[in-house]
């Protein structure tokens, strides 16, 4: 099967390899690379795929903002003068093969299509879904316990500091000076796993509350329905936690390269349902304020991607990228960044889990959260925020005023671990951050040259230049719902960007499963195919809808039974109601649940359009 694999992935590299020299019209493919990537594939698995290839592509995108190549890069490729002998035929076209030097000579258009061809084969594995080996994921374990031990002695900044002067500004304008659970608070469970392993409806059902937790989530006013609840037998059944008897967060891996895991820390089911209400709360805040608003995102990437776009033409701005990002903020000093809101701090940490569970050891955390709690994006957007806005005005010696700090704020844009701040100062910002304990991803932060990346975006010379990339092994039958949904998807990108043997060879594989699939506009609810001309594949006139229609595969969610009743249910309801969601909700919400992760197709009459 592993062989099968293989040989599959390395059809598709070499479609898309032979695409990218057509779309860079660099003449007939080379034998000399076709053979180094069979040999290589043949020779190292995968591996080079999924891990050398992305490497090579790092190094291309270091290249293009150091304007060279530097001869400590691409080791793991032979050099033909100061360039890889592996993709010559591209390279040379975008830097001198005596010199390593970029080809200034050329207008930046011109360079494009080579850019975007070496990238798109470079990266197109990077992003799929395979377990990694047990060595990488002991090593990922190691590094959570080890970034712990290194937040065991964080030192807190006194009250002179420019981090503190810029949070209790900062904060103190944002932040409103109490909380009332009654009216702010609006809990909910999270779709994702929990720590007890309770899933679906059953989260609303669950006896287990901590006593730590009723300061600010009272449990007559967050677990039930109303007042008259605490009558009921439901509420008899609840079973109050004290602290030194709480569950730890659960920590797992999920796949995510085979460089290595995904781990994220799995929170019990009453942590992550008040911890989505002060989630909610603070977003609500954050992106409506003057200070924060259009600035600290949590919905809208197309802030630090139009900045990202922009500035790899006219280098206003450097993007910044964090490694474990979540997991280097310290517990300490997101104290002493909201020391100027106490209320609402304590309300955040009665609601934090204070210790994990990896491979069974039980660690106290000294981070704030790891990714899995609802309020771990919020508060390292909030983190990152004030040391951006606090390393410009110490790096350029400006006094910390309310006035000062809402001009300089406006320079920075934070998404997650998505920085974006002035190009003059980041390397005086990077030094900063990594003052208080972040680590500036050295390979993934662009300041210099014309190159820029940030959430989703890579850009060059103003131009897009982002792959496509392949994020699941090929389907093997209709069973493989989200491949098949995956390989037609990025066949239709693959369309749309002229790489048409790769489309190809991806929609045949489908095909093979599903049968001839019809051609569709891009707002259509189905699997299809995309026609630059236009085309539609129409097949009846719905005479009751008055629309043309088409038959082909959609995708619907698998649910399981899960009946919920009495106070539970009227609970559920009441709160879908207060949110407000505009996602459809299921008619039978209360009598079945969907199963995260899982899909399935089914065929049936849609819009053509």
């Amino acid at each position: 099967m592993k062989s099968q694999v293989k040989k599959t992935l390395l059809d598709v590299a070499l479609s898309i390899y032979k695409d990218a020299w057509c779309k860079c019209a660099a003449g007939q493919p080379d034998p000399r690379d076709i053979g180094t990537l069979v040999s290589r594939v043949k020779d190292e698995g995968l591996s080079f795929l999924t891990i050398t290839l992305p490497e090579f592509g790092r190094d291309f995108d270091r290249s293009l903002a150091e304007g060279r190549i530097d001869s400590s890069l691409f080791r793991s490729f032979r050099k033909n003068g100061a360039i890889p002998a592996f993709l010559q035929g591209m390279l040379s076209h975008i830097f001198d093969k005596t010199t390593g030097r970029m080809n200034n000579e050329l207008d930046s258009e011109c360079l494009i299509p080579f850019v975007e061809s070496v990238r798109c084969f470079s990266y197109a594995f990077k992003k799929v879904k395979l377990p990694c080996s047990a060595r990488r994921e002991k090593a990922a374990r190691r590094e959570f316990i080890a970034i712990e031990r290194d937040l065991t002695d964080v030192q807190i900044p006194g009250a002179d500091d420019t981090f503190c002067k810029v949070s209790d500004l900062l904060w103190n304008d944002v932040l409103p000076g109490s909380v009332d659970p009654y009216v702010d608070f609006i809990p909910k469970h999270g779709p994702g796993a929990t720590g007890e392993k309770v899933t679906g409806n059953r989260k609303f059902s669950h006896p287990l509350w901590y006593e730590r937790l009723e300061g600010y989530f009272p449990l007559d006013i967050m677990k039930f329905a109303n007042a008259n609840s605490v009558m009921s037998e439901a509420f008899e059944k609840v079973t109050l936690v004290s602290k030194g008897m709480e569950l730890p967060v659960r920590v797992i891996s999920v796949p995510k390269t085979l460089k290595g895991p995904r781990l994220i820390a799995i929170e019990p089911v009453c942590m992550q349902y008040t911890q989505q209400a002060v989630s909610r709360y603070l977003v609500g805040i954050l992106e409506t304020s003057e200070l924060t608003r259009g600035h600290v995102n949590f919905t809208d990437q197309s802030v630090n991607q139009e900045l990202a776009l922009s500035s790899s033409r006219d280098g206003k701005f450097a993007t910044l990228d964090l490694s474990s990002a979540s997991d280097r903020v310290p517990l300490s000093l997101v104290e002493r960044m909201l020391q100027c809101r106490p209320d609402l701090l304590e309300c955040i940490k009665a609601c934090r889990s204070e210790s994990a569970n990896i491979d069974g050891e039980i660690i106290s955390l000294k981070k704030f959260a790891s990714m899995g709690s609802a309020l771990c994006f919020p508060i390292e957007s909030m983190y990152f925020y004030t040391l951006c806005v606090a390393a410009l005005m110490e790096s350029q010696k400006i006094p910390v005023t309310r006035r000062n700090v809402f001009r300089i704020s406006r320079w920075v844009y934070v998404y997650g671990d998505d920085i974006l701040v002035p190009t003059y100062a980041a390397a005086a910002v990077s030094t900063y951050l990594q003052k208080y304990y972040c680590k500036v991803g050295a390979h993934k932060s662009y300041w210099t040259g014309r190159f820029r990346e940030s959430c989703g975006m890579d850009a060059f010379a103003g131009y897009s230049v982002t792959p496509t990339y392949i994020r699941t092994e090929a389907p093997r039958d209709r069973r493989d719902a989200d491949s098949l949904v995956s390989w037609i998807k990025t066949s239709n990108a693959l369309y749309l960007r002229g790489y048409w043997r790769s489309s190809a060879l991806l929609m045949k594989r489908c095909e093979r499963i599903l049968g001839n699939l019809p051609l569709v506009g891009p707002e259509c609810s189905g699997l299809g195919k995309l026609c630059f001309q236009g085309f539609r594949s129409i097949q009846r006139w719905n005479e009751r809808l008055q629309r043309l229609e088409v038959k082909a595969w959609v995708v619907k969610p698998v649910y399981r039974a899960d009946r919920l009743n009495g106070d539970e249910a009227l609970l559920k309801s009441l709160l879908l109601l207060q949110f407000g969601s505009s996602e459809e909700v299921d008619s039978k919400h209360l009598e079945r649940s969907v199963r995260r992760g899982a899909v399935t197709l089914k065929s049936r009459w849609i819009a053509a359009e």
